[in-house]
């Protein structure tokens, strides 16, 4: 594998384990260099799974720096947009431009409708909506300046249709799916493509801790939703390399006619 992707330079939030270390290592496989990005400190307390830490981002960096291209790796809060521009302005002062974008940082918190409380809604919203913006917001110039490329926002299956107990999440990744067709729409006069992907059940970090038990006792207040993402397939989930897969397909010239797009990785489930 290699050379599909060759001069160009791709950054990548949530960048320190799971889908974020995929999408660095399939992009710096097929020859871009990374700009990774990650909070790689504690996330908001009602997330029920671990936080990422500054030594899975080491190991992304050193991941990537195996396969012969440069990382730049930098801590930082999704929803501060003067830190992202400062870390993107600094990105492409080193390697010269950025052509690709994958916006991926995100959480998810199940809660049943009537125990979420404001805070919890304003977390998963910042992180999830207002991160990925700024993201784009701190990258789309650079992108336009490098004479056009890709932006790819990560929804979810729950951008298309529902996750059940989980009102918050459901209507950030829906949030994220309206904001890949604006940014498309006024972006593609410069050449810039923005498209989104949207997993499914994905085999992360994020399914550890505490998380499956959240989801059993949040699934038994309605038991009959809990069927709502079940796949066509044999296969019940993907692994964080089938997304990032697909996000490669989107960053290279195989999809340079291809924008306000939304893929699923979800086995079929979204029709279900």
């Amino acid at each position: 594998m290699g050379g599909r992707l060759d001069g160009q330079v791709a950054l990548v939030t949530g960048a320190a384990r799971g889908q974020g270390r995929a999408h660095c290592l399939r992009m710096a496989s097929e020859g871009a260099d990374i700009i990774a990005v990650d909070l790689a400190a504690p996330l908001p307390d009602a997330v029920p799974y671990e936080s990422a830490t500054p030594d899975d981002l080491a190991e992304t960096r050193r991941l990537v720096e195996e396969t012969g291209r440069t990382i730049i790796t930098a801590q930082a809060d999704v929803r501060d947009l003067d830190a992202l521009r400062a870390i993107v302005d600094d990105g492409v002062a080193q390697l010269g431009k950025l052509t690709a974008v994958i916006a991926n940082a995100g959480i998810c918190i199940p809660v049943i409708w009537d125990q979420t409380s404001p805070q919890l809604f304003d977390d998963v919203i910042g992180v999830n909506v207002r991160g990925v913006w700024n993201t784009v917001m701190a990258s789309a110039q650079h992108v336009i300046d490098s004479g056009g490329g890709s932006i790819i926002l990560i929804s979810s299956y729950a951008g298309k249709k529902v996750q059940p107990f989980m009102v918050p999440y459901t209507t950030s990744k829906h949030a994220v799916t309206g904001m890949t067709r604006a940014f498309a729409a006024e972006l593609g006069q410069y050449n810039v493509r923005v498209n989104s992907i949207h997993p499914g059940g994905v085999a992360t970090p994020m399914g550890g801790g505490d998380m499956v038990a959240e989801l059993e006792r949040t699934g038994a207040s309605n038991p009959k939703l809990n069927l709502m993402a079940t796949t066509f397939t044999e296969q019940t989930y993907a692994e964080p390399e089938e997304i990032a897969a697909v996000a490669a397909f989107l960053a290279s010239d195989d999809s340079k006619f291809m924008t306000s797009e939304h893929l699923s990785v979800d086995g079929g489930s979204q029709y279900f």
